[in-house]
């Protein structure tokens, strides 16, 4: 009976779970907010999704080398762990268990039946019944084999992609607004309002470091994850740039700034209400898609922390049928049933969801520690420009961060307090651990 995880997951699989996991419904929303705080400027905005899709670009470069260095498993978790010590990595993963990956897959089943609301009618209670069902298919996708679950994520990331393309070229093709004209009352953009855009355009590029949790489950991680992780942010810039022309084409910058849902108003215009229906059904592969992703990837997380000894054993076990880390999806899945049905999640990622750019941050500054603490060890791919890749992605991510803080002081207060409460925890489990293996 194996307890390892099998290696199951190709190039193409790795590269299309960084795609799906950061297209989830941003892309369709989120333009006509960018411009708004571009102050209506389109080539302002266009820079600031360039310049956001870049610093991306900068921390996948940075995780891609500490990818194709590391030997031991568990990604992000692992990085932390092995440049700053294990209680920030296990702060991650309490924050990554309790709120930032639960309530992220909870969000997303929730707007899925949203959307779903445009094709047949659901009661409040309907609603949680579908958005339970839907965690559930993700966690019997994953239980039953890594494979599996990889095959409906590359078909569901291919729908949406080709979704995008597809309409995009049509909007290009057969709109008649003119691409680069800002808005009729553009004017003057403070520097403070394009930092505001720039942190909605990297909020909406967020996503790609998912994959580092697949490390123990890939084939040749040091050098497909690298690949995935660079390959993929890279198409995610080109189809965010195209999506953004083909917006503009069918709206105009006052029809873009002026919307709330862009591409179903785009789509609208220009190919009439049945090809908006398309769009929301193509929103809802989406969204389901993305939260299918962190399914994949965040239990790996809670995988290794248990077999670390710092959160619950039963988790580190793996299925010995399926070789899949089971007890871990379905626990984490269980506890983001309980806040998709309690609503619990929209207080909680309201008060945390900034914390987690701390960690990305750590994550790239992990590159800088790592060098200096272990400058002889093997490097099949190296930042090219280091030290610059790493430290500008801290630096977007301290902006995100501060950004918060300044926005929002109290509810940056009681999120960092949620994040510290996994403290006594660390001990706990430290003292358990210790107990365990004393004579």
């Amino acid at each position: 009976m194996s307890s390892e995880l099998r290696r199951t997951l190709t190039a193409r699989d790795l590269t299309l779970l960084v795609i799906g996991s950061v297209i989830g419904s941003g892309i369709f929303i989120v333009p006509s907010v960018v411009l708004r705080q571009a102050g209506g400027h389109v080539s302002t905005a266009m820079v600031v999704w360039l310049v956001g899709g870049g610093l991306s670009l900068l921390g996948a470069l940075s995780y891609a080398e500490l990818s194709g260095m590391d030997r031991r498993a568990g990604g992000l978790y692992a990085y932390i762990q092995e440049a700053f010590g294990t209680f920030p990595a296990f702060l991650y993963g309490w924050t990554l268990f309790f709120v930032i990956g639960s309530g992220t897959v909870a969000t997303l089943a929730v707007a899925t039946t949203d959307y779903m609301g445009q094709f047949v009618s659901l009661s409040p209670v309907g609603a949680k019944v579908v958005a339970v069902g839907l965690v559930a298919l993700t966690a019997g996708l994953n239980v039953f084999g890594l494979r599996e679950s990889a095959t409906v994520q590359n078909l569901s990331t291919w729908i949406k992609v080709g979704a995008i393309v597809v309409m995009s070229v049509l909007l290009l093709g057969r709109g008649e607004g003119a691409l680069m004209a800002p808005t009729a009352g553009a004017g003057a953009t403070p520097l403070a309002a394009i930092g505001v855009a720039m942190v909605s355009v990297l909020w909406a590029f967020e996503g790609w470091q998912y994959v580092t949790f697949t490390d123990a489950e890939a084939v040749e991680p040091q050098r497909t994850i690298p690949r995935a992780l660079v390959l993929g942010t890279a198409l995610l810039i080109g189809l965010y740039v195209l999506a953004n022309f083909g917006y503009l084409a069918a709206l105009g910058a006052d029809g873009v700034a002026a919307s709330e849902r862009v591409a179903a108003d785009a789509v609208t215009r220009v190919l009439g209400p049945a090809a908006g229906s398309l769009i929301a059904l193509a929103i809802i592969v989406s969204m389901f898609s993305a939260g299918h992703t962190v399914v994949i990837a965040v239990p790996r997380a809670y995988f290794h922390m248990a077999r670390d000894g710092v959160f619950f054993r039963k988790l580190a076990e793996v299925d010995p049928r399926h070789g899949t880390p089971a007890f871990a999806i379905l626990t984490s899945c269980a506890w983001t049933a309980v806040l998709a049905v309690t609503g619990t999640f929209e207080q909680l990622l309201t008060y945390v969801v900034f914390v987690g750019w701390i960690f990305y941050a750590l994550g790239a500054a992990a590159v800088i520690a790592l060098r200096r603490k272990h400058p002889d060890a093997p490097r099949p791919f190296r930042v090219p420009g280091y030290p610059l890749p790493p430290l500008l992605f801290v630096l977007a991510a301290a902006a995100i961060v501060v950004n918060q803080v300044m926005e929002e002081p109290v509810q940056s207060a009681v999120g960092l307090g949620i994040v510290f409460l996994g403290a006594p925890a660390y001990l706990l489990w430290r003292r358990s651990e210790a107990g365990s293996v004393s004579p």
